[in-house]
Parts: structure tokens; sequence; C-alpha cells
């Protein structure tokens, strides 16, 4: 069985218990919680009672999003990581993630490594002294994204000495804007998998708008990213995270999202027959 998750964005008109009764219907490990919603985190709980009901329905908090841009460090964004950990502690969350800058700004070789550097190595001793992990999040937008290349994100990553507090984000959608290539199944803290339906769309504007979910129709290759990466070892979960409106306002998203996991499964299976 696939490890699937759900990421609250794929239906963020839900309370986190709506959530987590939908996650438990369809057989999820887990869900992924976020604070970029137009609702109060926690919709305004305290983390234990998240953690709680979390358990009550046999799930995990897979993550808890987000910093961002972490690679615009200051002050203000130290202490935006710091009160995620928190908030990640207090909910049992096993993950958090940081995205980097994606304005077109700081994109210049050199500048971007160094923005990126010194985030790093500002927010490693405070993962460490939390005991938690940070899922760092190339994004593929060509024109705006400061950090895009997984590798060059792992070379960073392990300039700073941090492999131990820092995992990739694999997601299907970046990975195909950002031009495909190598996967890193073992450096992978989770995978956000949506689909690209519309093939008359250039792919310098595709956006977060388009992204619904998965079916045979889809553009992205979602099924082979993630072939790859259980062939290279990846456990992590598969979490869906679907950006668009149309998926949104869905008047079914069980029956929605119980299609696209078992048209994943059946494909992924297919392909070890």
């Amino acid at each position: 069985m696939l490890p699937f998750a759900i990421n609250h964005m794929t239906v963020p008109g839900l309370g986190y218990r709506e959530l987590f009764r939908l996650a438990q219907s369809l057989g999820c490990i887990g869900v992924e919680l976020r604070n970029d919603l137009d609702r109060p985190l926690f919709d305004g709980d305290d983390g234990a009672s998240v953690l709680d009901a979390a358990r009550d329905h046999g799930l995990r908090i897979v993550g808890l999003s987000q910093v961002y841009p972490f690679n615009a460090w200051s002050d203000a964004i130290r202490d935006e990581l710091s009160t995620l950990i928190s908030n990640a502690r207090s909910c049992g969350a096993e993950t958090i993630s940081l995205i980097p800058r994606n304005d077109g700004e700081g994109m210049a070789d050199g500048e971007r490594q160094e923005n990126a550097r010194r985030a790093l190595a500002a927010a490693k001793p405070m993962l460490e002294d939390a005991d938690l992990v940070a899922l760092v999040e190339p994004l593929g937008f060509p024109r705006t994204s400061s950090l895009s290349d997984k590798a060059e994100t792992l070379a960073l990553i392990d300039e700073v000495d941090g492999a131990s507090v820092f995992k990739l984000v694999h997601d299907t959608f970046h990975h195909h804007l950002a031009g495909g290539g190598a996967v890193f199944p073992q450096r992978t803290g989770i995978v956000h998998v949506s689909g690209v339906v519309d093939r008359d769309l250039p792919l310098d504007e595709i956006a977060d708008a388009h992204r619904v979910l998965i079916d045979d129709r889809d553009r992205l290759g979602n099924v082979e990213q993630i072939i790859a990466l259980r062939r290279g070892g990846c456990e992590a979960p598969i979490s869906i995270e679907a950006f668009s409106p149309e998926v949104h306002a869905l008047a079914d998203p069980e029956r929605a999202l119980r299609e696209t996991m078992e048209h994943i499964r059946t494909s992924v299976a297919a392909s070890a027959a």
C-alpha cells in the first residue's frame, strides 16, 4: 500500500477535524496542516487537541507548513521559524516546511546560494534543539523561483552539515517545471503530488491554480516520478496537494480523492507487474 496523506490545501474549506475524518475514511496514514489558509491555525484550538484528534483517527501529522521566504533570512524570519517549530511540537508534527523566495528576486548565481546557505546555517541549531526535521521545497517556477534545483539544494545542505535536520520535498509539479532530472529518494522527506491536465498551456505559464487531482490525462508524469522514488527506496508519505479552485469547489472531495488514489495505486502496481 502506498503511504498516502492529504495536504490541507486540497480541501481548505474543511476544518482540521473534518480533514481527519476524510483522511481516515480514505485509508491515509496522515495529513499535512498549514498556517497559510484563510482560517486560524488549528481552527483556534491548541496543538494538544490536534494531536489527540489525530491519534483518535489513527493518523500522523506528517507536516506543518510553512515559513516563507526562508532564504530571505532576517530576525522576522527567525521568529516565524521559532513559532512554527513551537506549533509543530505542540501538535506532534513530524516535519515543518521551508519555502524559498518566489518573487523573481535573489535568483542570481552566487546570490541565491549564499542566501540559502545563510538561512540553512541559522536554522540548523534551532531544528537540532527541537529534534525536528525541516523539509526544503525547491520551486520550479522558471521566472521567479530563487531555489529550484534539488541537487544544488542538497549541496547547500551538505555545506552546512545539515543532512540530519534537512530533507527535500519532492513536488511532482515543481520537478516537472524545473525540467525534471535526478530524484533523491533517500533524502526526500515527503512527496507532493498534483496533476495538470491542460495540454495547451505553455510550460512557463503553468501556475498553482492549474494543479488538479491526478488521472490518466496528467501531463506531469506523476506516476513515473513516484515509481522512480519508490524504486530508489523512498518510503516518504505521498501527500495530495491540489491548489486549483476547481478542486476546492468539489461537492464530493472524498470520491474524487479516492479515484485519484486508486489511479495512482493501479498505475504504480502495473509498472511492477
